[in-house]
């Protein structure tokens, strides 16, 4: 057990991307340990097929500020960032991918913002075709379009995972599938400001990924009508004084 409590908590859902884990504890070493800020990673294995299990437990066991856990049976992405979320200790939580397309080296950028927002969402417009095909490019735009259009936001890069936020954000968040892809709306909800930023958009380190069109299109599409109903639907109160 690390002593020092975490001032930042990375978490990283992780589904075969063996390939990836090595580097990306690399990347994020590099970039967070000049800013002298205790910090952990925490990554979630989502029962991968591959040897990522057996290299998370090797990292870990190398260095306590890395935790690593194990789902019993394959439960998908929102399920593996809620439990990291939820396992984290840090001040300040980030969400980011395995596969090092999410640049550790934006994490001040991040930081900076988390200075006047609650939280801070990475955008890739300006830079997506420097990773990723056409395709997924064009799949995205189209994504994001219409999850403005039935949520009524005007956020750039909703696909995008790699966010940061303060650990009050999480407190009353409600878990469902495709969670993820909602966290600004789900925060704004809750009455917590959301921002954006500029992110670098490498290409993919190792590996296949794990999504293609169908999840960034349609998948998505009843988690997005269950998160307009709440926006509609949900509210919030305040109480003024209370008496014994």
């Amino acid at each position: 057990m690390n002593p020092v409590s975490p001032e930042i908590s990375l978490v990283i859902p992780c589904y075969n991307e063996e390939g990836n884990l090595r580097e990306l504890i690399k990347a994020i070493r590099a970039a967070v340990e000049p800013l002298n800020l205790p910090y952990e990673v925490v990554i979630t294995d989502d029962r991968s097929k591959d040897q990522s299990w057996a290299i998370l437990q090797e990292l870990a066991a190398a260095d306590p500020r890395i935790r690593v856990q194990r789902f019993v049976a394959n439960c998908g992405e929102s399920a593996a960032s809620f439990a990291g979320l939820k396992a984290a200790r840090g001040k300040y939580l980030f969400t980011l991918d395995a596969d090092l397309q999410n640049d550790p080296k934006d994490i001040p950028k991040f930081l900076a913002a988390l200075k006047e927002y609650d939280c801070v969402c990475g955008s890739r417009v300006k830079v997506r075709g420097a990773g990723d095909n056409f395709i997924r490019v064009a799949s995205s735009r189209i994504a994001n379009a219409v999850r403005n259009k039935l949520s009524g936001e005007q956020i750039s890069d909703a696909g995008c995972t790699y966010r940061a936020f303060k650990r009050e954000c999480i407190d009353n968040l409600k878990f469902f599938k495709g969670m993820h892809r909602f966290l600004p709306t789900l925060f704004k909800i809750e009455g917590h400001t959301v921002t954006e930023i500029e992110v670098s958009n490498n290409p993919r380190f190792a590996g296949q990924s794990n999504y293609g069109v169908w999840n960034r299109l349609f998948a998505s599409f009843y988690d997005l009508l269950a998160v307009r109903w709440m926006k509609k639907r949900m509210f919030k109160y305040r109480v003024g004084e209370t008496i014994n």
